[in-house]
């Protein structure tokens, strides 16, 4: 006997800031009516917006400080530095990685985050315990929250013995989806063996990969090309990722085109965090080009930076400020990276609310959408596969 659907319907809500409608839910979905004989739960929606749910796609949730002591910082001149604050950090905090992780993280979906990418840690300071510790978080948000994990060497390859093997280990163990890599040619100082390294074990285990790039100018450009052939050369379009890329983010529009033309080609995504007006990349541009670009926290409250909160749409906001956004069209663009480019980053089907689209959506109050990224509203209801599963801002 097949089992009764799970239907709910959103009386009164306004898609992306339009007309009033009523959105029914079946199965986690949405659908064009409520099946004959069904009985329906009804959420009043009281005219909130309903925006998509969205994507932090790149987060590192094992170095959070997040409701812990406040940790004051010491000065760093070098990623060797703040590399070192990173330990640090972690042998001052006395509360295990898992609850940091899962606290950061239950946070960011009563904020409307649907799903997270974390880059974590792997080092011989470490082994394996930060893995270990996002897995259980992972683990106890299933069904509000998918993490992807990403097995991390913070500490470089070529200059850390040990941590290659620890990268293995990782992804043979099932606790990384996709393996990363730090700064090929800058901070590691052997771009071939890292990259070697990185794409063998993808190869070897049908992983993905994704991998920071800090390094600007030639030093950040080569590696970047050399990871788009590498991609090419594997058939592993869709399945790579180059995070910060700072190196784009001064080219002219000669050089732009030549670099997105070849991660377009190459089916390499990008990610960037909003730091600051210089390091930001051009997401309008190169997602016009083809090139899939996703937004992220990066660190909050680590040994890096007091800032940070796991809010993506403030991440939006902060996008906006980055590129100096001042019409509507251009505050809601910075949105796009955030919704629709992050889902499309970690494999989820986007979020329309068309029938079949996945019902996952926050709904806010506001006027329009310019305004909610302007203002960042409290997100009253936040909807989960079509339950709710936080509201006010707290899961439950």
């Amino acid at each position: 006997m097949p089992h009764p659907s799970t239907v709910t319907v959103f009386r009164d809500v306004r898609p992306a800031g339009g007309a009033p409608v009523e959105l029914v839910v079946v199965d986690g979905v949405f659908a064009d009516s409520v099946p004959v004989g069904a009985v329906a739960e009804v959420v009043d929606g009281r005219g909130m917006i309903a925006l998509p749910t969205l994507v932090d796609a790149h987060i590192h949730p094992d170095k959070t400080a997040w409701g812990e002591p406040w940790y004051s910082r010491r000065p760093a001149s070098g990623l060797a530095e703040y590399v070192q604050g990173d330990v640090d950090l972690y042998r001052a905090q006395e509360t295990p990685v898992g609850e940091r992780a899962l606290r950061l993280l239950s946070h960011a979906a009563a904020q409307g985050t649907r799903a997270v990418r974390a880059h974590v840690d792997v080092a011989p300071a470490y082994g394996l315990d930060a893995l270990d510790g996002v897995a259980a978080a992972r683990e106890a948000l299933l069904g509000v929250l998918d993490v992807q994990i990403v097995a991390f060497p913070q500490h470089g390859l070529q200059r850390t013995p040990g941590t290659a093997a620890l990268l293995e280990e990782a992804v043979r163990a099932g606790l990384a989806d996709a393996v990363g890599g730090l700064d090929p040619a800058g901070f590691d100082g052997d771009q071939q063996g890292q990259l070697d390294t990185v794409f063998g074990i993808a190869e070897r285990y049908g992983t993905g990969v994704d991998i920071h790039i800090h390094d600007t100018g030639e030093t950040g450009l080569a590696p970047l090309y050399d990871i788009c052939a590498r991609t090419r050369a594997l058939g592993l379009s869709g399945r790579v990722t180059v995070s910060h890329a700072f190196c784009l983010a001064a080219l002219g529009e000669r050089e732009l085109d030549e670099a997105a033309g070849t991660l377009a080609d190459a089916g390499v995504s990008l990610t960037t965090a909003a730091l600051g007006e210089s390091t930001v990349l051009p997401f309008r541009e190169l997602a016009a080009r083809g090139v899939l670009v996703g937004l992220g926290s990066d660190g909050v409250r680590d040994s890096w930076s007091p800032f940070g909160n796991a809010d993506m749409l403030h991440r939006a906001h902060l996008l906006g400020w980055a590129v100096d956004a001042r019409l509507d069209e251009e505050l809601e663009a910075c949105l796009a990276p955030a919704a629709d480019g992050g889902a499309a980053l970690v494999g989820l089907p986007r979020v329309d609310f068309t029938p079949g689209s996945p019902a996952d959506f926050m709904l806010v109050e506001g006027e329009c959408v310019p305004q909610v990224v302007v203002d960042l509203p409290e997100r009253q209801v936040v909807v989960r596969g079509g339950r709710v599963v936080a509201r006010h801002g707290k899961l439950g």
